[in-house]
């Protein structure tokens, strides 16, 4: 391809508005321009990323069994209706009407519509297991897309759907899958972790595991252990119980006035805020129940919806804070709630002795609470973010944290959708079964973000060798000299004769411009004909280490298979 007609235009300086490092060199390499916020055009260098990101997720699909299909974007709500999904996954699903006040929503996923297509379609365990993917569009309504392609409203995914005729099947199909996305990222160059997650608006009883791309852009946050495979997602990583020996002697009830908070009153006693109990009101499916933690932790808001099995969870207003307990969101407690107020506590509380809680009035708490003695917790649960320095749950090492972006998700869902669906079968004995399903999916895009994110210095892109645009970029530094001109057309149809895929700048531009762009877009092995062109000698850089060796042009091709090229 010459680069006189390749349309992926450069820019020099950054976009105001770029505040992600992939987003800003994807947009300054040409590889995309924004239509509209989180909406994108992908131009030519780009697409050329995606399509090999593709390649090497249907070859290591279509290695592990699985068949491509394609669905609509479009599909009937009254599918979402029947998961029950309709009004469960929120205002990120677009809806729409047709010209005859049909309902259809945009899809962001597609279990709906492939359960039905199976349910349709097979009918007898002779038929299953079947797993089937897709490589499309999809559409998420964020509330704030940001950071590029990380967070946008209109994607490219491949999503997975495996059917079963039992939990050992799936299983295995979850198993062979987890291996399979093992095997696409690390072909894709990425530095990853598998970590374990939540189902969310996906749903499912069975297990989950997120990939993570580490990077300090990551809008996710994973815990690990320094000496074992653990890692989770930090909202749902277990926290190992605490020692529920009580922690001394509980002394006689009090009252201390005059504080704004739990911790003020900590201080002014002398007493670590680990002694102090957080109460947190919800509404869980329409009831109040309050939360309570230790003052030195923090509340998962998906382990409470794990917890007590439900998406209906919402944070007290301060009127219904005020109707329950009289007092403002700083000063309630558990001692003396209303009995009608469900008792929650995170496991850090069982073992405090002499703690310190709100006393619901104003500017009130008490000192040598017990819950043993002067309140009552309906249920104990881990439901705290874990920490830095926290035991790892596997019990080998201690916790860490880094940030990730997540490029993929695998899920084990069970029965969730065939049950509400009706995608069942006959099985041996002519008993009708519900599938066991699973699904598994990557965000393309994403990956491609996620990519340049670990992949680029201060110059631009460094694409790793699977995905880069073009094998070889080709440059005539000056186009009006005929040695250098020659050198580059003939080299240009030999490279090509060689099998590789080169991007050929033969541009009359400046030589600053041309090696400006080139960094830009990031392709592995650079080739200049410049001033000993009419000696037959190239330079040959390389994009990652910045080696630059001379080679005789009819060695070209030997040296690059030497270097590992070909």
């Amino acid at each position: 391809m010459r680069q006189q007609t390749f349309f992926s235009p450069t820019m020099r300086d950054i976009p105001a508005d770029a505040e992600a490092i992939s987003h800003q060199l994807m947009l300054r390499a040409g590889l995309m321009r924004q239509t509209a916020a989180g909406i994108y055009t992908y131009l030519p260098l780009g697409t050329r990323v995606l399509h090999k990101i593709q390649a090497i997720i249907r070859e290591e699909m279509n290695r592990a069994g699985a068949q491509e299909l394609l669905m609509p974007a479009i599909q009937p709500a009254e599918l979402w209706e029947e998961s029950g999904r309709l009004d469960d996954y929120g205002p990120e699903l677009m809806r729409l009407n047709d010209r005859h006040e049909r309902r259809f929503v945009l899809g962001p996923t597609h279990e709906e519509v492939i359960t039905a297509v199976i349910r349709d379609g097979i009918h007898s365990y002779k038929r299953l297991p079947i797993n089937v993917y897709q490589i499309q569009t999809k559409y998420r309504d964020e509330r704030r897309p940001r950071f590029g392609l990380l967070r946008g409203r209109e994607f490219i995914m491949k999503d997975a759907y495996s059917f079963e005729t039992s939990e050992e099947a799936l299983a295995k199909t979850y198993e062979v899958m987890y291996d399979t996305y093992t095997n696409i990222f690390r072909r894709c160059g990425l530095d990853f972790r598998a970590v374990e997650a939540d189902a969310g608006a996906i749903g499912g009883t069975g297990g989950t595991h997120e990939f993570m791309a580490l990077s300090d852009i990551g809008e996710d946050t994973i815990a690990y252990s320094d000496r074992s495979d653990y890692a989770a997602n930090t909202e749902i990583a277990a926290v190992s119980p605490p020692d529920t020996d009580q922690e001394g002697t509980p002394a006689t009830l009090s009252v201390e006035q005059g504080y704004t908070s739990g911790e003020a009153v900590a201080s002014a006693i002398g007493q670590p805020t680990s002694t102090v109990i957080t109460s947190r009101l919800f509404y869980i499916d329409e009831a109040p129940v309050l939360i309570l933690t230790r003052g030195d932790h923090e509340i998962s808001d998906v382990k409470i919806t794990n917890h007590l099995d439900t998406l209906d969870v919402e944070a007290a207003t301060a009127d219904q804070i005020q109707e329950q307990f009289g007092t403002s969101s700083a000063f309630i407690g558990p001692v003396e709630a209303s009995s009608n107020v469900k008792i929650v506590a995170d496991q850090a509380i069982r073992p405090l002795v002499n703690a310190i809680c709100g006393g619901n009035q104003g500017d009130t708490f008490y000192v040598n609470a017990d819950h043993r003695r002067d309140f009552h917790v309906d249920a104990f649960a881990d439901l705290r973010i874990i920490q830095e320095g926290d035991p790892s749950p596997d019990g080998e090492g201690t916790i860490h944290f880094a940030e990730g972006i997540e490029v993929g998700q695998v899920f084990s869902l069970g029965t969730k959708y065939s049950e509400a669906l009706g995608a069942e079968f006959l099985d041996e004995n002519g008993k009708s079964v519900p599938m066991q399903m699973g699904c598994y999916g990557i965000g393309i895009s994403r990956t491609l973000a996620a990519v340049v994110e670990q992949h680029h210095d201060e110059d631009g892109i460094i694409w790793p060798k699977a995905l880069a645009p073009f094998d070889l970029h080709l440059l005539v530094i000056n186009p009006k000299d005929e040695a250098q001109l020659t050198l580059g057309d003939n080299l240009y149809e030999a490279l090509q004769a060689e099998g590789y895929d080169v991007l050929y700048d033969d541009r009359k531009e400046r030589a600053g411009v041309k090696f400006k762009d080139a960094d830009l877009y990031g392709m592995p092995i650079r080739i200049a004909a410049g001033k000993k062109a009419s000696e037959g000698i190239v330079e040959v850089k390389e994009r990652k280490t910045g080696e630059v060796t001379e080679v005789q042009a009819e060695k070209l091709p030997a040296y690059l298979s030497d270097i590992g090229w070909k």
